[in-house]
């Protein structure tokens, strides 16, 4: 696991600048602080930052294959790096090392950019082949590591595993993509391939960039896409069967590591899931750790103890207090872009009680999208039902007109929420999804946005962002195009973002079982009736964990990692959110209605509505501008002071 960088000129063999690779390659420090080197030839420099996991000895990059005519920097895991490695062997290939870094050099060799195809694992890479003069980069199937590049109008080609490296380079104009922010005010991040900055992109998931240096610059290539054929004939008792066997070596795979490996345990279904099949293949108890909330309304701690009793893990718990609200800017600097997902902050102090421990943690992250868990996709299907009754015809103009009329009741579960509910029913399943899921709704971003950004915005709307995505989904079937939608959109943007830089700012691998692509592409042929049933989210994957979790973990409501957003703006963050929400930052951008602002905050603080999540979005807008545009933005994440740990 480490972060990557680098320079690579189109158009011919100029001289790179060691002094500002360098630069580059520290920026990102925190991912990789046991070893950092970089290679410089004409027109390619490359720069890596070890965190070493595997093949601690030999495993340094850059890294070569037998005549040093290709060279790579790679962040990730290939997991079924020990059975390619005989393969390529046999193909003629001679290993030096024995890690998976050097599988990728001989894979190009003997597959070219076929060879990602036959990688399973997270991963991001750039490779140089000298002899062809191709540049090579790629990124893992569900987008679990990160790529970003940058056109440059020099025809400079810049790379990195964060944003902070490319903006190290100095060439990059921090020109505002108003798009993006159409996107982060909608979704609360900005969605591949996208960045916040018009010059740079990220390498969407599952796709590759093959540039010969001297041609046109192509477009990027998809290599992997998931398909929902929902046409398995397995039964239920099968279908559970094989799911453990398959969970089961997912997890084998990602226990490899010569560091100290944990997990992390939640309470909730599926990082216990993971927890009990470690335990299973595992010849001493598992590390696993916690994050409690001093909140009783927030702490699930008690049900990682149950598994954690179960299994004889050796498990540490840190109690957070509930207002432990000093990241804004830490995050802010972390992410490099506007990340509006609050629940980043619990996640950067579990990986930081992790990395007290452990090197390696494997997270049950992904399960809700593969086996259907998350609660809006139950009432999704509910409204569906209703949108399947009465024509667009109708349902538009009346629910549409009763949306409107209806009042907004911030307080009460979605499902009684009335006045959502109206307005999904008026749309689409496409549209109401992204409704559903949008942190602030149509109606709201209209109002939030001056008419100078909304002519900006020349009548884009990031409502296009699903429609584009749900055009390829390529079924017909209400849970999986929205299961669909959300591995191309939620998973990717917002909680493979948050965990990385989460856990890559404490030099802690993260990796998650249940994003095997294997996994996933095997569930999406199950029928959905395998995986939400009635109102039970997730019924395959409980049913088949039965024999190896309490009930108690398996049928509770699900919590969430959330923080009190709603008591912090009204209380000791009340004067902050004031500040920065209706200060001279947002208001000189020209881009927002200051009367809405002002609204948003006095109507939050009096209490007489819960504009939480726009406001943590606005506030979160203002931490990006102030660190990222107005500050270095380069700077690595600001080390914060350690908390009590409660060994348990």
């Amino acid at each position: 696991m480490c972060g990557i960088t680098g320079i690579f000129d189109t158009r011919g063999g100029s001289e790179i600048d060691r002094a500002v690779l360098q630069r580059m390659n520290d920026s990102q420090f925190h991912r990789g602080p046991d070893e950092g080197s970089v290679h410089i030839e004409p027109g390619v420099g490359f720069g890596h930052r070890r965190l070493s996991i595997i093949d601690i000895a030999t495993g340094q990059q850059p890294l070569f294959n037998e005549d040093g005519s290709v060279v790579v920097v790679f962040n990730g895991e290939i997991y079924n790096y020990q059975t390619l490695i005989p393969e390529l062997q046999a193909l003629g290939h001679v290993f030096h090392t024995k890690s998976d870094t050097e599988v990728i050099v001989h894979a190009w060799e003997a597959w070219g950019e076929n060879c990602v195809r036959r990688f399973r694992g997270m991963f991001a890479f750039a490779l140089w082949d000298r002899n062809q003069q191709k540049f090579f980069m790629a990124r893992d199937r569900l987008a679990v590591k990160p790529m970003f590049y940058a056109l440059l109008d020099d025809g400079t080609l810049l790379f990195g595993s964060e944003l902070k490296s490319i903006l190290a380079h100095g060439g990059l104009r921090r020109e505002i993509d108003p798009m993006a922010v159409e996107e982060y005010f909608a979704l609360g991040y900005v969605a591949e391939p996208r960045t916040i900055f018009k010059q740079a992109r990220k390498l969407s998931p599952g796709h590759s960039l093959c540039i010969r240096r001297g041609e046109p610059i192509r477009e990027p290539m998809e290599y992997w896409d998931v398909r929902f054929t929902l046409d398995n004939p397995v039964s239920q008792d099968d279908a559970q069967s094989e799911l453990v066997e398959r969970l089961r070596e997912s997890v084998r795979l990602r226990m490899i590591a010569e560091v100290p490996l944990g997990a992390f345990l939640s309470g909730g279904v599926d990082s216990s899931a993971v927890v009990a099949m470690m335990a299973d293949q595992s010849n001493g108890p598992v590390n696993t750790c916690s994050i409690g909330f001093d909140d009783p309304a927030f702490n699930e701690s008690a049900f990682a103890q149950m598994v954690a009793d179960r299994y004889q893990t050796d498990h540490r718990l840190e109690v957070v207090k509930s207002d432990d609200f000093d990241l804004i800017d830490t995050l802010a600097r972390l992410y490099d872009e506007p990340y509006a997902d609050s629940s980043a902050i619990p996640t950067y102090r579990v990986c930081q009680l992790a990395r007290k421990h452990v090197t390696v943690a494997l997270s049950g992250d992904g399960g809700d999208e593969s086996f259907g868990g998350y609660r809006r996709y139950r009432l999704h299907l509910m409204e569906e039902r209703m949108r399947a009754a009465l024509p667009q015809g109708v349902r538009g103009p009346v629910f549409g007109l009763l949306g409107k009329l209806y009042p907004k009741a911030d307080w009460a579960p979605r499902m009684f929420r009335a006045k959502t509910t109206f307005e999904g029913l008026a749309r689409n399943s496409v549209e109401a999804y992204f409704h559903s899921v949008s942190i602030l709704r149509d109606p709201m971003r209209h109002a939030l946005f001056s008419d100078r950004f909304k002519s900006e915005l020349a009548g884009y709307d990031a409502q296009q962002v699903f429609q584009r995505h749900a055009a390829k989904a390529g079924t017909d079937d209400p849970l999986a195009l929205i299961q669909y939608l959300d591995l191309k959109t939620y998973l990717v943007g917002d909680i493979n973002t948050k965990v990385d830089r989460a856990s890559m700012a404490h030099s802690l691998e993260v990796r998650e079982p249940l994003m095997d692509h294997e996994l996933v592409e095997w569930l999406a042929t199950l029928p959905s009736s395998l995986k939400i049933r009635g109102q039970e989210g997730k019924y395959l994957f409980k049913k088949a964990m039965e024999p190896h979790l309490p009930n108690d973990v398996l049928y509770r409501p699900k919590m969430g990692f959330a923080v009190p957003l709603a008591r912090w703006f009204r209380g000791p963050l009340k004067q902050r959110v004031r500040d920065a929400v209706l200060g001279e930052r947002l208001r000189s951008t020209g881009w927002f209605n200051t009367a809405y602002l002002t609204h948003l905050v006095d109507a939050h603080q009096s209490g007489a509505r819960d504009y939480s999540a726009p406001l943590w979005t606005l506030l979160m807008f203002d931490a990006f501008m102030r660190q990222v545009v107005d500050g270095s933005g380069i700077a690595a994440p600001a080390a914060t002071p350690d908390l009590a740990v409660t060994a348990v």
